[in-house]
């Protein structure tokens, strides 16, 4: 019996309830994933670190998803999808209080341990969670399905950067031209403590329900064999195609987020402050989530690889026009607008059409990972566990493409010209959607011996 032959069997209401759960889980690990951004610009202020020691938060976090993905796969499939569930969500509920304890010594190091250590538990859930929606339901709409919880993982996203900015960087010590005083950072240290143990302690009641419609997850994911290597993907051409265009992606939006507030903040850009800045780039996930509803509206006529191919192009675009504007100078603002929903005062100057189009790449960014994930789903030889294991794994690119960014940027003290290392990334995402056209599909599956 198929996975959607058998979750029609299940009923439609108890498969509806399994997809609200597991979409709940895109926006929860998106929350905490998007609090990097202003925990970046914080980090970087509190123990005035460089460019690319301050991109060790995202590399600390990434890092995870090579080191954890694989075994989460195996413990996957013997565990089960509802079990997997549980232990990631406790995992981040672990990261939380070490994030806490990190804030109370004062230790940077602890703070990139707590980072790992949740980042380890989103593994999990990812590893669960992505190829679980993808199977809810008719194998067409793969690909609908998973957008559609992308989109709330972007409001996730939106509202962890609107709240992290707003939570994360308030304080004196955020103020330009501060000068930072052990007071002032420990104030500061005190305010992110206070954001991380409100988040365990919401995340801990969560748990609680989980468990409590445990049985009804489990009723409605795929069947696990106990017996899949996560090892055997790497046999698979499209698992590993798919694997580096995760990976490159994934560094691509990350190396833009995570920089992007101090981007923004710039004096020849917006020359705005780090808490303004941070609440414009919520509108980064603003787009993102936008784009993802309406890409799941068009994923039903137009076929993915296609929108592949459009996003991967307009990323380019936007990425090589704020690398070629890397001479922009300050220039008196001529007048400013609010920015709707983060009510932010924006001043219209020489670097505002820069600012606006590294933001817009969000726009671009909003369908790339679920149609990667599906379209690589759809072709790999190996189950779909041991697949959606190897391309939770090339999450890692988070890790390893930011330091990069922020290595041309200290090289060449332009932010705009690492806009040069995403737009190479993106230019394999677009080579990737075109060699899908002519590759062979199947259904989401846990024991597959399809196409490669």
């Amino acid at each position: 019996m198929t996975n959607y032959a058998a979750t029609q069997k299940a009923g439609g209401s108890t498969l509806g309830l399994a997809v609200i759960y597991v979409t709940t889980l895109f926006f929860i690990w998106a929350v905490i994933t998007n609090l990097l951004d202003p925990a970046l610009a914080a980090m970087k202020t509190i123990f005035t670190l460089s460019t690319i020691e301050a991109n060790l938060t995202t590399s600390a976090f990434f890092i995870a998803y090579g080191v954890m993905s694989l075994p989460s796969a195996g413990f996957l499939s013997r565990a089960g999808y509802a079990n997997s569930v549980l232990v990631g969500l406790a995992g981040i509920v672990a990261g939380c209080a070490i994030a806490y304890a990190s804030t109370v010594i004062e230790n940077y190091p602890v703070f990139l341990v707590a980072l790992f250590t949740m980042a380890s538990g989103i593994t999990l859930l990812q590893v669960a969670a992505n190829p679980l929606i993808a199977a809810m339901g008719s194998p067409k709409n793969s690909a609908f399905r998973l957008n559609l919880s992308q989109a709330f993982n972007s409001l996730g996203a939106a509202c962890g950067i609107f709240f992290g900015s707003s939570f994360l960087l308030q304080g004196e010590v955020f103020k330009p031209d501060v000068v930072v005083t052990d007071a002032l950072r420990g104030q500061a240290l005190i305010d992110i403590g206070a954001v991380y143990v409100k988040l365990g302690l919401a995340l801990a009641v969560f748990i609680c329900l989980m468990f409590m419609v445990r049985n009804v997850i489990a009723k409605n994911a795929p069947q696990t064999t106990g017996g899949v290597s996560p090892w055997t993907a790497f046999s698979s051409k499209w698992a590993n195609l798919g694997a580096l265009a995760i990976f490159f992606y994934v560094g691509a939006e990350v190396a833009i987020g995570s920089n992007l507030i101090n981007y923004l903040e710039q004096k020849q850009i917006l020359n705005i402050g780090k808490q303004e800045a941070g609440h414009l780039v919520t509108w980064y996930m603003i787009f993102a989530m936008l784009g993802r509803f309406g890409g799941s509206a068009l994923l039903r006529f137009i076929k993915g690889y296609n929108i592949l191919m459009v996003a991967a192009l307009g990323a380019m675009a936007l990425c090589a026009y704020v690398a070629l504007n890397y001479t922009a100078v300050q220039g008196a603002a001529t007048g400013s607008f609010v920015m709707p929903i983060v009510n932010v005062d924006v001043p219209v100057s020489p670097g505002t059409l820069l600012g606006f189009a590294a933001i817009c790449v969000g726009i671009f960014n909003s369908i790339m990972f679920p149609t990667i994930f599906t379209t690589t789903l759809e072709r790999s030889s190996a189950a779909a566990s041991a697949t959606s294991g190897l391309l939770c794994v090339a999450i890692v690119g988070g890790a390893v493409i930011p330091p990069i960014f922020a290595a041309v940027r200290d090289a060449t003290g332009s932010y705009s010209l690492a806009f040069i290392v995403p737009l190479i990334c993106y230019a394999y995402i677009l080579w990737f959607a075109s060699a899908a056209r002519s590759a062979p599909v199947h259904a989401i599956e846990e024991n597959v011996a399809g196409a490669h």
